[in-house]
């Protein structure tokens, strides 16, 4: 028998505060047309003032949880992806443990930005499948609007926060592609890219949060390329097609970099789960946001092969591939 990493339950938070493209006209020099024709973001959320990464990660892991019908006493660790922590230690992680009541047991943040869910997935079915742990939350959360310089038009209308979590047991299973749970994960980074997309302030060298810097076109160019190259590795790594996925569940980045992974892929629009125009790019939060969406307005149905992918700052990128 294979142990396999399957989903118990989904959860997600938005903050309430809404912020439109036309709200951004009266910020910067920009337009809600050439927003939407560039990115596909209408709307994205704005975390309160003082309203915290770990905030948004508790709440969107109490409804994994309650999804799931487990207590934070059932859950043996925690993995929170972020590059917007509370705090430099400690990490949001341990927080999200306090607030829950889970065990004493491997809790700590995972920091490759928008991949940052998938790395998380990764360490997360790799502690399960050694029989680290038997149940595992994973969370994704950021308010990336605290590193927004929002003067500058070509990044501040990008971002918005949020969290989604889900809830991972450990199972036994065939070891086919039937099986239920994270069937393989594909992960990759160069750091050769790194100065396309980042962010300039640190603790060790300006001892400032800094703010987003980005080389849009070039970090457009590398993503459709990359996110097509890693998808193909996990299908090809399970002996299957585009025509297997059931769904592709991407990273919330820009519609254009989402649709032209999907044409290189032969995936349809309409099997892609899409909340860039209602979320902006929230970083690691994206793909479990999107993924708790799907799971609760029942288009992801038990047994469906969902195919999660992103690609961050570092660039790190990575894919994964579960039987839902």
């Amino acid at each position: 028998m294979t142990i396999r990493s399957v989903i118990l339950g989904t959860g997600s938070y938005l903050p309430e505060k809404i912020m439109t493209n036309k709200d951004m006209e009266a910020i910067v020099d920009t337009t809600d047309e050439w927003i939407v024709q560039r990115t596909g973001i209408r709307e994205r959320r704005v975390a309160a003032a003082d309203q915290n990464t770990a905030d948004m990660a508790i709440e969107a892991a109490r409804q994994a949880l309650h999804a799931a019908g487990l207590q934070g006493s059932d859950i043996d660790g925690v993995i929170v992806a972020t590059s917007t922590p509370d705090t430099t230690f400690p990490s949001v992680a341990v927080k999200v443990q306090a607030a829950l009541g889970v065990r004493q047991g491997p809790v700590f943040d995972v920091h490759a930005v928008c991949a940052g869910f998938i790395y998380a997935l990764t360490v997360a079915d790799s502690l399960l499948r050694t029989g680290a742990a038997r149940r595992l939350l994973v969370v994704g959360a950021e308010k990336m609007t605290s590193i927004l310089n929002w003067e500058d038009r070509t990044t501040c209308v990008l971002f918005g926060d949020g969290a989604g979590a889900l809830v991972l047991e450990a199972q036994e299973g065939s070891g086919e592609i039937a099986d239920r749970g994270i069937l393989s994960t594909h992960l990759h980074a160069d750091g050769n890219l790194r100065d396309i997309l980042y962010v300039n302030g640190g603790v060790s060298s300006t001892q400032t949060a800094g703010h987003i810097v980005m080389e849009g076109k070039e970090v457009f160019r590398q993503a459709v390329a990359l996110m097509a190259d890693v998808v193909t590795e996990a299908l090809d790594h399970n002996g299957i097609s585009s025509a297997d996925i059931d769904w592709l569940v991407p990273h919330q980045a820009n519609i254009r970099i989402i649709e032209g992974t999907a044409k290189k892929l032969g995936v349809e629009l309409d099997q892609v789960v899409l909340t860039v125009d209602r979320h902006g790019n929230t970083s690691a939060a994206s793909i479990p946001l999107a993924l708790d969406e799907a799971v609760r307005d029942g288009r992801i149905q038990p047994g469906h092969l969902l195919l999660l992918e992103g690609l961050g700052s570092g660039l790190t990128w990575g894919a994964a591939l579960i039987r839902y």
